[in-house]
């Protein structure tokens, strides 16, 4: 097993059999000390947190999965808050997908002079940003990525049309235990020319709300695995 990548909540080794193991870490992102998935930098650790993330990820893989969505999960440890997947390159040096549902947080530091917080984005809205701490993440659109040579613009809309149909699942899922998804960040990565959604589906990648009050981490994966 070879450290290849430390990330900000996880390090990714290789495996001598093709495959990859993520290890999840207490950390999230957010500032100053509060939670906030559309940060960009970690802001807090929260003791026990990777483990339940992993748990929460292997929860919506297996719903994927019986939706006929393929993701790179193959396993996972939970005792070592460990997951392995499949191998898959990621587009450029790194791609965020955000779906958004609801209007907030960076989309309204961005536009808010034309949209209130709080607006439901109907039929929800996709956007891309590359991984780029020093540059604030910079947005980019499916004809930039095309442009840049970071993937072609059949793969974008594969991308996009997964990013819709997996935003539907997790929503409808937390919808059923009386909560609002408002956003969502994915990472989507290539395996023989396949876009397949990679990384982790897991609270802190998600901005979900109850009764009108966001719900933090912690709490959000408990009411999604203790129900």
């Amino acid at each position: 097993m070879k450290l290849v990548y430390t990330g900000k909540t996880k390090d990714v080794y290789s495996l001598e059999n093709g495959n990859v193991l993520l290890k999840f870490k207490d950390d999230c992102t957010g500032k100053d000390g509060k939670f906030d998935p559309g940060e960009n930098s970690v802001g807090l650790t929260i003791e026990g947190i990777g483990k339940e993330n992993l748990k929460t990820s292997v929860y919506y893989f297996d719903l994927l999965k019986k939706a006929g969505i393929k993701t790179h999960y193959v396993s996972a440890d939970i005792d070592n808050a460990t997951m392995e997947v499949l191998p898959g390159k990621v587009f450029g040096h790194g791609l965020e997908v955000i779906c958004r549902l609801v209007a907030t947080g960076s989309f309204i530091r961005r536009y808010g002079e034309y949209i209130e917080d709080g607006t439901v984005l109907e039929g929800g809205y996709v956007e891309c940003t590359f991984k780029n701490d020093e540059k604030g993440d910079p947005l980019v659109t499916g004809e930039g990525l095309a442009a840049l040579g970071v993937m072609s613009p059949e793969m974008f809309e594969s991308m996009k049309e997964q990013t819709l149909k997996i935003t539907k699942v997790v929503a409808d899922d937390l919808k059923s235990i009386g909560l609002d998804l408002w956003d969502i960040k994915f990472e989507f990565g290539y395996n023989n020319d396949e876009v397949i959604l990679i990384d982790e589906i897991a609270s802190g990648n998600m901005r979900v709300y109850k009764d009108g009050e966001i719900v933090d981490p912690v709490e959000l994966t408990k009411l999604i695995l203790n129900r």
